[in-house]
C-alpha cells in the first residue's frame, strides 16, 4: 500500500515537498522546489495522518533531514551514493545522536569514539531512540561522536560520519518502548551499538570537528517541519472531539452542551490558530532571513507547539472516556526529540 502511494505521488509531483535543491544534483526533479511557508500548510496536512501520509510523500524524518544535511555538506561521492536514493525513496536512514549515559541536548557531551586510523575511522559508542532504525529499509546511520575528545574547544570536539548499516561491528539491539509501547513510528526508534565499527575515511562529513555546527544546522530546520505536522495532529484531534461530543450523552445531555467540553473545545481552537500563525512566521522568517535570523522563532515554536499540543490531545482523549484509553495507542506523539 505504501509503495503504491509512493509512486502516485511521485507521479503528481508531490514529493520531497520540503527539499529545494540548492546545490546541483543532476536530476532537477528530485524536490518540489517548495518555500518554507509553501510547505507549511501541506505538512499541516499530512499531520493528520503521522504514520503515513509523510513517508508517502517522502517528507518523513529522520530522512528529510538527513537528505538537507548531505545536500548541505556531503561531497559528490556521499550524495551519489546515499542523497540520491534518498530522494528517489529507494532507502532510509536514520541519525544517530542521542545517547544514555549522558544529557544528549548538550551535543558536547557525546562519547561515542571516532578513531583515525590509517584511511578508515573506527567508531565506538552507544546510541539509543535512534529514529527509524529498526526500519528494514534503513541502510545507512549518519553518526555523531568525538574526534578529538580532548580538545580545548568543546564544539569541535565532533564531527559526522556515514555507517552502513551493514558494516560489522553495527548491531542494531533491540526496539525501544515508549510510554509503555513499542514503537514503530517511521520504522521504530532503537538502541543501536557501534563496537569497533572501521568504515573509509572518505565517509566523514564535511570536516573533522564539524559534527557540532552539522548537528545544529540539521536540527533547526526539522523542528519546524515537526511543529507544522503537529498543527495537523491538534486539528485531527479536535476534529474528533467535536464528533464525540455530539455523539455522547452524560448526565442527560450531550457532551457538547456540558460547559467543561465546550471550554476544551473552545481553548484547542484558540490556541490551534495562535500556533499556526507563530509556525508561519518563523516559515517565513527561514524564507527571508535564513535559519539563523529565525533562531529565536524556531526556539519558539519547539518550547509552545508540542506542548500546547500534548493538551490538546489530552483532552480529545478524556472525551473519548474509556475508548480514549483503547484509542491513545493511535494517537500520534507530540513529544518527538528535537523533530529529527
Amino acid at each position: 500500500m505504501v509503495e503504491e502511494l509512493k509512486a502516485e505521488a511521485k507521479r503528481q509531483g508531490l514529493w520531497n515537498l520540503f527539499f529545494v535543491d540548492q546545490h546541483g544534483l543532476p536530476d532537477a526533479g528530485y524536490g518540489a522546489g517548495l518555500t518554507n511557508l509553501q510547505y507549511a500548510p501541506l505538512a499541516e496536512i499530512t499531520g493528520r495522518s503521522p504514520h503515513l501520509a509523510p513517508t508517502a510523500l517522502n517528507c518523513a524524518a529522520p530522512d528529510t533531514g538527513n537528505m538537507e544535511l548531505l545536500a548541505q555538506f556531503g561531497d559528490e561521492a556521499q550524495k551519489k551514493q546515499w542523497l540520491e536514493p534518498l530522494l528517489t525513496g529507494e532507502i532510509r536512514s536514520a541519525f544517530a545522536m542521542t545517547e544514555p549515559e549522558v544529557a544528549s541536548s548538550d551535543a558536547t557531551n557525546i562519547e561515542t569514539r571516532i578513531r583515525r586510523d590509517g584511511d578508515a575511522y573506527v567508531i565506538d559508542g552507544r546510541k539509543w531512540y535512534i529514529s527509524g532504525a529498526m526500519n528494514p529499509d534503513c541502510k545507512v546511520f549518519i553518526v555523531m561522536g568525538k574526534t578529538d575528545p580532548d580538545g580545548t574547544d568543546l564544539r569541535r570536539q565532533q564531527s559526522m560520519i556515514l555507517v552502513p548499516r551493514d558494516t560489522p561491528g553495527v548491531e542494531v539491539r533491540r526496539a525501544m518502548k515508549v510510554y509503555g509501547y513499542e514503537d514503530h513510528y517511521h520504522g521504530g526508534h532503537a538502541e543501536v551499538l557501534f563496537d569497533g565499527v572501521r568504515v573509509p575515511a572518505a565517509n566523514l562529513v564535511g570536516e573533522e570537528g564539524g559534527g557540532f555546527a552539522i548537528a545544529q544546522a540539521r536540527l533547526g530546520p526539522g523542528r519546524i517541519h515537526h511543529c507544522m505536522r503537529l498543527i495537523g495532529m491538534a486539528e485531527r484531534a479536535v476534529e474528533l472531539m467535536c464528533r464525540r461530543a455530539v455523539s455522547r450523552t452524560a448526565f442527560g445531555k450531550a457532551l457538547a452542551q456540558q460547559g467543561v467540553v465546550q471550554n476544551w473545545i473552545a481553548d484547542a481552537r484558540v490556541t490551534i490558530e495562535q500556533l499556526r500563525l507563530l509556525v508561519l512566521k518563523t516559515a517565513w522568517l527561514m524564507d527571508t532571513v535564513g535559519n539563523r535570523g529565525a533562531h529565536t522563532e524556531i526556539q519558539a515554536i519547539k518550547i509552545a507547539t508540542p506542548r500546547a499540543v500534548v493538551d490538546i490531545i489530552d483532552k480529545a482523549v478524556q472525551a473519548h472516556g474509556a475508548g480514549g484509553c483503547r484509542r491513545t495507542s493511535r494517537w500520534p506523539s507530540c513529544g518527538r526529540r528535537r523533530g529529527r
